[in-house]
């Protein structure tokens, strides 16, 4: 059922986002050159309030629960498993006041309304997979960002989509290289369930009815643990939430 209506519900869902996206990319444009960066940050996050709600057309749920009083006057490093593209707008925009940054392809960076523009100008790092030595730059310079604005990252430690809702092993490279730089940074898991389902039959249909929700877990505060245990313990914690089985540690 959730994939009939997902033929008939799915051109309404993309071009409402499709028609959102293109609306806020001379938005984005004209609130940067005009005012700055603080300008376009509440353009963005607007633009994205908008991008999940769109949700809604699909009658799937928008559930964001935290619990814990992050703050705001440090750097935090928010590892997040990663189901499907829908994940991004929600993490953006439920977790604007840290003004969290994305380590994206660069590949994104041209072509797509309103998505390419906010990477070129939000402050994130836009990586070459190709080059490592760029990647590893980029990060950096993303961690002197963060330092010195009080600015947070969203990392997705599996390095790619887990289309099925499983996840994958989680890698502790990105969080190790974002330490170095930021070795204050709160370190702040967040659950993401269902999204995947939305696109378990591909682009189209899209499903109906998912119970989409992002849940913020227990913060753990940087050097007590090494990078891996800390990765390890990031891992376990979301699997907790989306019943799976634990990781166990690497066999040195």
């Amino acid at each position: 059922m959730s994939k009939l209506f997902g033929y008939i519900l799915s051109p309404v869902f993309y071009f409402l986002f499709g028609l959102t996206l293109c609306i806020f990319h001379p938005i984005q444009w004209l609130c940067y050159k005009l005012f700055g960066y603080k300008a376009h940050k509440v353009s963005v996050d607007i633009l994205n309030f908008f991008l999940t709600y769109c949700q809604l057309f699909l009658f799937n749920s928008i559930s964001f629960k935290n619990e814990y009083d992050l703050p705001t006057n440090r750097p935090i490093i928010f590892a997040a498993n990663h189901q499907s593209m829908y994940d991004i707008p929600s993490l953006i925009w439920f977790l604007r006041k840290h003004s969290a940054k994305f380590i994206s392809k660069i590949e994104l960076t041209k072509g797509i309304p309103s998505i390419s523009i906010n990477l070129r100008l939000g402050g994130g790092a836009n990586i070459n997979r190709k080059d490592n030595k760029q990647a590893i730059s980029e990060i950096i310079k993303l961690g002197r960002r963060m330092k010195e604005n009080n600015w947070s990252t969203v990392i997705f430690p599996e390095g790619t989509r887990a289309k099925d809702g499983q996840l994958k092993t989680f890698q502790f490279g990105g969080i190790a290289t974002l330490l170095k730089i930021v070795p204050n940074a709160l370190i702040v898991p967040v659950a993401i369930e269902n999204s995947w389902k939305i696109v378990r039959f591909g682009m189209f249909p899209l499903t109906t009815g998912n119970a989409l929700k992002w849940t913020v877990l227990k913060p753990i505060e940087p050097g007590v643990k090494p990078p891996n245990e800390i990765t390890l313990e990031i891992e376990n914690e979301i699997r907790k939430v989306l019943s799976q089985p634990m990781a166990q540690p690497a066999v040195l």
